[in-house]
C-alpha cells in the first residue's frame, strides 16, 4: 500500500510490530519412542482433514471457514512431518466472505488428483454453496471457483478410471424425521466440463440405523477395494458424539449395507473423567501408501476441562486394518494414542517446522511476504499491512466484530493449551479509542485485546474481553509512555491467562488468572479455534487513497 501525499490519516502513525514469538507446550507429557510419531500431526485449529497421495507425496487440506487466506494446503512424504505449501484461497476475487461470522464460509474441502490436475471441492456456507477449484501445482495458484448446482455440504470426488463421481451430504428424499436427519447422495461429475451430469442417487438415509435417529451423517468419502465400494462418513455431529462409520455395496449407487461393528472410530464410550482425553473423533479420510498400507486422517479435540478447548479441532493420524472385508481404525473403548508406530515410509526432511508436540518459533518480519500460516478474518477489500524494515506495519479502519469488512488483524493459530505469545509494538494512538496490540479471537463476539489505547487523552496499556457480546469489558489498565516501544506477552494455560508487558527496561504484570474459557468452542460456539496476532484500529480514520 502506497500512501498518497494528499491523504491525511486521522491517527499519528501506523502500528509497527517488530517481531512475534510463540512458545507452546502440550498438557500431556509424551515422548514418542524411536520409530513412533506424535498425535495430533497438526496441532491446533486444523479440522476436517482431507488427504490424497500422488506418487510418493501426500497432500492434505483443512477447513478454514471465514478466515483469509483460506483452505491451507500441506505436503508430506511420511505423513508425520507436514509443511504448509500454500492456501488454495489467496486472492480476494476467489471468494467474498463479507458479512460472514468466523464459523461460516469454507466447510470440509476435499482434495484429489487426476490426469495432471489437482481438484478441490467444498462448500462455501452463506456464500453460494458448493464449488470445484483446480490447480496444476497444489501450492497454487488455484483457479477461481466453478459453482456446482446441488444442495448440501461436504462434497468429495471419487475417481474410477476416467470417470468421476461426487458424493455429499444432502437433505433426505423425504420430509426429515428428526433434527439432524440427513442423507448421502452420489452423482456423476463431468471433470472436463466441470459440471454435474446424470441422475442424483440417495445411497444412505439417516445413517447406520435410521430407527436410532442418527444425526448429521456427513463428510462422506467413497473408495473401491476388491469387489466392494466403501462409503465412510462421520455420524453423530462434531461434538462428543462424533464418530466414523462405514458402509459397503457391490454397486456404486447402492444399496449400501452398514458394518455391524460400527463405529470404526469414536471416543464417545470412554469415561469423560480420564486423564488427558481425546474427544470428538471423526470426519476421517483413508489413503493407501505406495507400500500398500492404509491410514486415516481425522479430526479430534484435546479438552483441558469438561468439553473445554480453546485451540479448536485438530488433525490426527491412525493406521487402518482390513479384517473380514471391512476397515478398522480403532476398537470400541480404545483411547486414541498420543504416540504410535509411524508409517513405513521414508523419513521426511529434518528442516520442516514442527506442527506437533512442543515447539517454538519467531517471526521477525524481515522477508518480503508472510508465512502462509498467517490468516485474518474475512476477505480484505484492500491491503491493511505491509512488511517494512523488519517490521509488520498495520493500519486499518474496520473493527473486529464489524461484519461489513476485514479488520486490520493478522494472526497465527494457538496450537497448544499452554502457550506464551509476545510481540514488540511501537505505536502512538492519536484519537480516543485508537488501539493496537495483540488480539486472541475465537469469534467476533468472543475475543481478548491486550495492547495500547488512548483513554482520557493519554495512552494506556489495557486488557479487555468480549464474552459473547458486541461490547468489550475492561479487565485491567495502566498508563504508559507511547514514545517508547512496549513488549506485550500473553501466557495461556488452559482456561486461564496472564498478561504482562515490558517498557523502558521494566517488566510489569497487568493481570493474572484471567478466566478465558469464553475462548473455548463450548462457550463461543462455532467450529474454529483461537487465532492470536497483531491488530490495529483507528477510531476515526480518513481513508488513505492508494496507487
Amino acid at each position: 500500500m502506497t500512501m498518497s501525499s494528499a491523504a491525511t490519516p486521522a491517527f499519528a502513525g501506523p502500528a509497527r510490530f517488530d517481531d512475534f514469538r510463540y512458545d507452546g507446550h502440550a498438557q500431556e507429557r509424551v515422548t514418542p519412542a524411536p520409530g513412533h510419531y506424535r498425535n495430533p500431526i497438526l496441532s491446533g485449529y486444523y479440522p476436517d482433514p482431507s488427504i490424497t497421495r500422488v506418487g510418493d507425496t501426500y497432500y492434505l487440506v483443512n477447513s478454514s471457514f471465514a478466515y483469509y487466506p483460506g483452505l491451507p494446503v500441506f505436503q508430506s512424504t511420511d505423513m508425520v512431518h507436514w509443511r504448509q505449501i500454500g492456501n488454495a484461497i489467496d486472492r480476494p476475487d476467489q471468494f467474498d466472505f463479507s458479512g460472514l461470522r468466523t464459523s461460516r464460509g469454507m466447510f470440509a474441502p476435499d482434495i484429489s488428483f487426476h490426469d495432471g490436475l489437482f481438484y478441490l471441492v467444498g462448500t462455501c456456507i452463506d456464500c453460494r454453496g458448493n464449488f470445484v477449484m483446480t490447480a496444476r501445482d497444489p501450492a497454487g495458484p488455484w483457479s477461481n471457483p466453478t459453482w456446482l448446482p446441488f444442495e448440501g455440504i461436504d462434497p468429495s470426488i471419487y475417481w474410477e478410471g476416467d470417470r468421476a463421481f461426487i458424493v455429499n451430504n444432502r437433505p433426505p428424499n423425504e420430509a426429515p424425521r428428526y433434527d439432524g436427519h440427513r442423507a448421502i447422495w452420489v452423482q456423476e461429475f463431468d471433470w472436463r466440463a466441470l459440471k454435474m451430469t446424470g441422475p442424483s442417487t440417495q445411497i444412505v438415509n439417516g445413517g447406520v440405523d435410521i430407527a436410532q435417529k442418527p444425526a448429521w451423517i456427513e463428510g462422506p468419502h467413497l473408495l473401491k477395494r476388491e469387489d466392494y465400494y466403501y462409503l465412510i462418513a462421520a455420524e453423530g455431529g462434531t461434538g462428543d458424539n462424533h464418530s466414523e462409520v462405514v458402509f459397503r455395496s457391490r454397486d456404486l449407487r447402492g444399496p449400501f449395507t452398514p458394518y455391524i461393528g460400527n463405529p470404526i472410530l469414536s471416543q464417545r464410550s470412554l469415561s469423560p473423567d480420564r486423564a488427558h482425553p481425546v474427544t470428538s473423533a471423526g470426519h476421517a479420510k483413508l489413503v493407501q501408501t505406495q507400500a500398500g498400507d492404509w491410514w486415516a486422517t481425522f479430526l479430534a479435540t484435546r479438552p483441558y476441562g469438561p468439553d473445554l478447548y480453546n485451540i479448536g479441532r485438530e488433525t490426527f493420524l491412525l493406521p487402518v486394518q482390513w479384517r473380514d472385508g471391512w476397515p478398522h481404525i480403532l476398537p470400541d473403548g480404545a483411547s486414541i494414542p498420543f504416540a504410535a508406530p509411524r508409517p513405513k515410509l521414508p523419513a521426511g526432511p529434518a528442516n520442516i517446522p514442527p506442527t506437533s508436540g512442543d515447539f517454538s518459533y519467531r517471526a521477525d518480519f524481515s522477508g518480503t511476504r508472510l508465512d502462509p500460516a498467517w490468516i485474518g478474518v474475512r476477505t480484505p477489500i484492500r491491503p491493511f499491512y505491509r512488511l517494512e524494515g523488519g517490521a509488520l506495519v498495520i493500519e486499518g479502519s474496520s473493527a473486529i466484530g464489524d461484519l461489513s469488512g476485514a479488520p486490520a488483524f493478522i494472526g497465527r493459530r494457538q496450537q497448544h493449551h499452554v502457550a506464551t505469545i509476545s510481540t514488540r509494538l511501537s505505536y502512538r494512538p492519536d484519537t480516543a479509542g485508537d488501539r493496537a496490540g495483540l488480539v486472541a479471537i475465537q469469534s467476533d463476539r468472543n475475543m481478548l485485546f491486550f495492547g495500547v489505547e488512548q483513554r482520557d487523552g493519554t495512552s494506556h496499556i489495557i486488557l479487555t474481553a468480549r464474552e459473547g457480546a458486541d461490547m468489550d469489558r475492561l479487565i485491567a489498565t495502566a498508563p504508559i509512555d507511547p514514545a517508547t516501544p512496549v513488549t506485550l506477552t500473553l501466557h495461556m494455560d488452559g482456561g486461564q491467562l496472564r498478561a504482562s508487558y515490558a517498557s523502558m527496561g521494566k517488566d510489569r504484570l497487568l493481570a493474572d488468572k484471567v478466566d478465558i474459557r469464553f475462548l473455548s468452542t463450548k462457550q463461543a460456539g462455532g467450529f474454529v479455534g483461537t487465532i492470536v496476532g497483531p491488530y490495529a484500529w483507528a477510531a476515526r480514520v480518513t481513508r488513505p487513497s492508494s496507487n
